[in-house]
């Protein structure tokens, strides 16, 4: 059939073979799925493993990544949101109802807090705050659906007791989720983190960090090993229209197999600077699981027990030290720069009120204005002389 040159332009006569074996896998872009026939248009359900279907649902280039974080994490099902917090609030969403009750820990990434917030004034679901240093101020009730963790957590970054945590859920048949971004699952596997088996229901990752690795791609995953919490996420995931672009995909699986390379590097480099900055008089406290003087550190120390931990450190400066001083302090910076995020191969820097972000008193935190270093690739030696130098500027503006 003889056919305009327009229409040969959408329908190509003939066309290239479609797979050849390439170090990244093609790149597909797609809204919508051709089907081969009616058969494979009727005969194929949502909750199949590879269900093609529509673009929203899963196309090769996500489905290899979705593959690919699963393997990482340790679990069997992935699911793939916009961003980080787009994959809390699925788990959010999915799981909570009017009349049920969530714990969160004290140190929580802020935003997760500020939806769960929300979700109680609008819905009725009851927000309870527990330390996670402090199992026994977990004190679930018949209501309690969900356990959120962090390891470690936000800013402050204190490992919390994972195995008695997680074991206590369990005993109440709670759903336990961690924020896995800072473990990235190289840390440490969530669900197999000890001689026990011990395992998490649910990790959501915010691969904006260490799996794009160039501050400059967002996107979050949520891992499951269960095949029906799996089914549930992926039902609200569909309902809520969740959709990532293929472009991003294939920008992140790309960035993959440096991950772990630039994971060790920029955690050495942390523990280089960590050595440097405790001996720092401007610093009142230096806080890194990862240190022994750590409240937690051996909360740290039995679950990564290959030593590894992400690139982030904070510091309290001392009292004395204004908030006008402090921000001269971080404008001061030169190769660390004034921003969020962190997993990139820039260091950040980012200053916070920590006694205004926490509902708990702890006493193991100093007063002070706190400021959080995110650790970049750049060599710690130079990184240490910005600081040294920075610090200058601020003792001679006292």
């Amino acid at each position: 059939m003889k056919k305009n040159p327009q229409t040969q332009l959408i329908h190509a006569p003939r066309k290239a073979p479609q797979y050849v074996v390439t170090v990244q896998p093609p790149l597909y872009r797609a809204s919508t799925i051709i089907f081969d026939n009616t058969d494979a248009l009727f005969n194929r359900h949502w909750s199949d493993d590879y269900d093609y279907s529509y673009g929203t649902h899963g196309t090769p280039t996500t489905f290899t990544l979705g593959d690919n974080i699963t393997q990482l994490e340790g679990g069997q099902y992935c699911l793939l949101a916009p961003s980080g917090l787009s994959a809390i609030h699925l788990v959010n969403s999915c799981f909570l109802s009017q009349g049920d009750e969530v714990w969160v820990a004290d140190n929580m990434y802020g935003p997760n807090l500020e939806h769960l917030r929300d979700l109680e004034q609008r819905y009725g679901v009851k927000v309870q705050v527990y330390n996670p240093l402090d199992v026994e101020s977990f004190q679930p009730s018949n209501n309690t659906k969900l356990l959120w963790l962090e390891a470690a957590g936000s800013v402050t970054l204190e490992f919390p007791n994972l195995k008695a945590l997680v074991k206590k859920a369990q005993a109440h048949h709670i759903l336990t989720a961690l924020d896995n971004t800072w473990g990235a699952g190289l840390a440490f596997n969530a669900f197999d983190f000890s001689d026990d088996h011990l395992s998490v229901d649910i990790t959501v990752h915010a691969l904006t960090k260490y799996p794009s690795g160039g501050a400059d791609i967002l996107m979050g995953s949520v891992v499951t090993r269960d095949q029906a919490l799996h089914h549930q996420l992926y039902r609200s995931h569909a309902l809520q229209g969740l959709s990532v672009s293929g472009d991003d995909v294939a920008q992140i699986q790309r960035s993959l197999a440096s991950m772990h390379v630039r994971y060790q590097a920029q955690s050495q480099s942390t523990l280089s600077l960590l050595d440097w900055l405790k001996q720092q008089p401007h610093f009142s406290q230096v806080l890194h699981p990862a240190d022994p003087d750590n409240i937690s550190h051996t909360y740290w120390q039995e679950i990564c027990q290959d030593g590894n931990s992400a690139g982030l450190v904070s510091v309290v400066f001392q009292e004395k030290y204004s908030l006008a001083e402090v921000r001269g302090f971080c404008d001061a910076l030169q190769l660390f720069k004034l921003g969020f995020s962190w997993g990139g191969p820039v260091s950040l820097v980012m200053l916070y009120h920590i006694q205004q972000m926490r509902s708990l008193q702890h006493s193991h935190l100093h007063k002070g204005i706190l400021v959080r270093f995110c650790i970049g690739l750049e060599d710690p030696a130079d990184l240490i002389a910005d600081l040294a130098q920075a610090l200058s500027v601020l003792e001679a503006k006292i």
